[in-house]
């Protein structure tokens, strides 16, 4: 092979690992995209694909709480992953997250499932706060329920379970849909339309597809089969003599939770064709079939204990604190990858002997004190 012919491997090799679905996931990076008035200026964010730069285009006004999802995604994600070898450091790069999630692992499912539930839950949340004229609060969720429904509705989140009808008036036993009901279903739509473009433009059929496909599903399903019922009692008193309830989504810190235990239990898969349809399988015929609200994966991880300055995002674990206590993966010895660790006195400053004082304020001194801390070396 000439020299020439090496170099266009390369850059072939560069572009398809740079071809990754997150690479929106680089608006997080911007101010703000409250000010964007131009279609030109979509044209001109980094890490969109031409079909999300036309999605831009029709929907300007949205462009911000994607960003706002996309920052929201990357916090979550550090947030879940703090006490892990990995711990989604960001880059100056697109991705922003490296070639880290450009392999088929289990933690580029998470971050495929994540990015995929914060923009539908911001974009949601922007509807249900006035912020966008396209769309607002769920005007489906109507009329009077019996108390019942909002069990069901607790513990299944579907629309379908609900049994709305109308009637003269309302018994304290049952409550009246009001106030304003999350539009989740605005928020999927777009970001099925935003996320998953660049998968569906490449076609189905590679494994890689299917496997993001699949798991931006199942991020946004975090979010739909958790939507829960609050309300609020009216009457003299606090007799509750009617109650107005709404839909709403669940904190996102409870979707990342969700989601993070879907990837400590995440399923291998292969590609399989059955009929004309190509499908992802178990590798292993003994585990169970996965659900659509399960995370998949590819391939195994590596162990990340390394920086490899070949593969961006990869940083090792060298200077990260560590338990020394701790027997779980944030303890020193697995945090470390064996090679042990430094330990050094630091003088830190906490809040303390706080008082309550009438009213309102806590009031609290600010106390020294000298702490071990472990770093790997």
């Amino acid at each position: 092979m000439t020299s020439g012919h090496l170099r266009s491997v390369l850059m072939l090799i560069v572009a398809l690992c740079s071809a990754s679905a997150s690479n929106w996931l680089y608006l997080a990076k911007l101010s703000s995209l409250g000010s964007i008035s131009e279609e030109e200026t979509c044209e001109k964010l980094r890490g969109l694909i031409q079909r999300q730069v036309q999605i831009c285009k029709r929907n300007l006004e949205v462009m911000d709480a994607v960003r706002r999802g996309a920052q929201l995604a990357i916090d979550e994600c550090q947030f879940q992953f703090r006490s892990r070898r990995w711990n989604c450091s960001t880059l100056e790069t697109v991705p922003v997250f490296g070639k880290v999630v450009t392999q088929g692992t289990r933690e580029a499912a998470f971050v495929y499932a994540i990015s995929a539930a914060s923009v539908a839950f911001a974009v949601t949340r922007a509807c249900s706060s006035g912020e966008l004229e396209k769309c607002g609060c769920d005007r489906n969720v109507h009329g009077f329920s019996p108390e019942g429904t909002a069990s069901e509705q607790n513990t299944g989140g579907r629309a379908s379970s609900l049994r709305l009808y109308k009637r003269p008036c309302v018994s304290p036993a049952g409550f009246q849909w009001s106030g304003c009901s999350d539009n989740i279903a605005y928020g999927v739509a777009f970001s099925q339309s935003f996320v998953d473009v660049r998968e569906r433009s490449k076609g189905q059929s590679s494994n890689r597809a299917l496997m993001n496909l699949h798991n931006n599903e199942a991020g946004r399903k975090a979010i739909l089969s958790n939507m829960r019922v609050e309300c609020k009692c009216h009457g003299v008193s606090g007799s509750c003599e009617l109650k107005t309830c709404w839909k709403a989504m669940p904190p996102f810190r409870k979707v990342g939770n969700i989601i993070k235990e879907k990837f400590d239990g995440a399923t291998e898969v292969e590609q399989r064709k059955v009929g004309t349809t190509k499908v992802l399988v178990p590798r292993n015929s003994q585990f169970k079939p996965h659900t659509d609200e399960d995370l998949v994966y590819l391939d195994p991880s590596p162990d990340f204990c390394d920086h490899d300055p070949r593969t961006p995002g990869m940083l090792g674990t060298a200077g990260r604190q560590c338990n020394k206590t701790s027997k779980a993966i944030d303890g020193c010895e697995l945090m470390c990858c064996g090679r042990g660790f430094h330990t050094e006195e630091v003088e830190v400053v906490d809040r303390c002997s706080c008082k309550f004082h009438w009213c309102c304020y806590v009031k609290c001194k600010q106390c020294r004190k000298t702490v071990e801390m472990h770093t790997c070396r």
